[in-house]
């Protein structure tokens, strides 16, 4: 049954770019539309604004992604008036500087406020763990996993969170839709396959921005430890993802490539603009993070696709990955692990391989769908403008 929610909820957030906080912010304002609510978005713009009107929702820029405290205290003006002028029942942030300006909006209005913790902010004193606590104050605060939950419990409890079952994990959801193994055709896998060249070999993906923790390096090790050890085992290894402007540390990478000696095996091909054919493209997806990830939404969706994943053993990626179900959890920075875990998966059956693909899809569909995402935070809406603060966790 849909659910109900003739609402107007105000998300701010600093920018509408292409991350998950925002994506997962067009996700929420679909669903308020579609149970009957109205949707707005304050952010200082982006490129998915035009995607956020397409859906029937109102965007409002607003310099909201200034940690400047003179614009941060007028923002706190500009909200206020804004959250009147459109009869606003809510008011939902998803980022600091802008949740300071939103609390306070909330406070001159008497209004609802919930808060998302979209990552782990770290504090080393005083003052940063004070900015950082607004993320905690708060009528509901949303986890995205249940170990950021356990962060915020740590950082925060019991100042400000008083009550921890004010704090509600809310994973995010995969667009099942779009990744969906029947919706890619084989034509687009092709594109790529001409591209990549993984022909017979095990093929296999690590998707993400090129950045020291993303753990490249360390799959390029796993790939020499390869090299030497499985002679006989053919293995491409794609490491898909922009570079920022990090052109140093591509030029780390590609030094380290050679001088592996995998230069036969690993390519750098940049950004990749079709993720779905590119998970549909691999065999395996590696999320070699060495920092825990909040959540990490490669391992949903390689899933999402058939695509069993090797993750490293922490943070988010626990709840995500079931190890020898779905894929496997080696240790962060371990390379020998990495190849073990590889080499496991290439001495698998065929069929074998196909119930950890199925096994893969369908731990998605029950536990990670947007649709599940969304329903939860319809919830968190219902419950606070209904004044029960007694959701708790689940």
């Amino acid at each position: 049954m849909r659910k109900r929610l003739e609402a107007t909820i105000l998300q701010v957030i600093p920018e509408l770019e292409t991350g998950g906080a925002e994506r997962t912010t067009l996700e929420v304002a679909e669903a308020i539309i579609n149970a009957g609510g109205k949707a707005i978005v304050a952010s200082q713009g982006g490129p998915l604004v035009s995607a956020l009107e397409r859906l029937g929702a109102r965007h409002v820029t607003l310099p909201v992604a200034s940690k400047n405290p003179i614009t941060m205290y007028l923002n706190a003006g500009r909200l206020t008036k804004l959250a009147r002028d459109t009869g606003a029942d809510l008011i939902h942030a998803r980022s600091r500087a802008p949740a300071w300006s939103a609390w306070k909006a909330s406070q001159n209005l008497n209004l609802p406020f919930i808060t998302t913790y979209h990552g782990v902010y770290r504090a080393k004193g005083h003052v940063k763990r004070r900015y950082n606590s607004i993320m905690a104050r708060g009528d509901y605060v949303i986890a995205n996993s249940d170990f950021t939950r356990s962060h915020v419990l740590h950082e925060h409890s019991p100042d400000p969170l008083d009550n921890p079952e004010r704090l509600i994990t809310i994973h995010r959801g995969a667009d099942l839709r779009r990744f969906d193994p029947e919706s890619v055709s084989e034509e687009r896998i092709q594109v790529l396959e001409k591209q990549w060249e993984g022909r017979d070999a095990l093929k296999i993906l690590l998707p993400g921005r090129l950045t020291a923790w993303k753990g490249q390096e360390t799959l390029i090790k796993a790939a020499q430890i390869l090299r030497i050890t499985r002679q006989a085992l053919p293995v491409r290894i794609v490491l898909a993802g922009s570079d920022q402007g990090r052109s140093g540390y591509l030029a780390e990478l590609r030094t380290a490539i050679k001088d592996a000696d995998v230069e036969h095996i690993v390519t750098i091909p940049g950004n990749c603009l079709d993720m779905p054919a590119a998970y549909a493209w691999a065999d395996l997806a590696v999320s070699a993070s060495t920092r825990p990830e909040a959540f990490g939404r490669v391992a949903i969706e390689a899933q999402a696709m058939h695509c069993p994943v090797i993750a490293t053993d922490h943070g988010g990626a626990r709840e995500t990955v079931l190890h020898e179900k779905t894929g496997y959890l080696v240790p962060p920075g371990d390379a020998g692990a990495l190849a073990s875990a590889i080499s496991e998966f290439a001495d698998l059956s065929t069929e074998k391989r196909d119930e950890m693909a199925r096994a893969a899809r369908r731990n998605a569909e029950t536990r990670f769908s947007i649709e599940k995402m969304t329903d939860a935070t319809l919830d968190v809406y219902i419950r606070a403008l209904s004044g029960n603060n007694s959701l708790g966790n689940g």
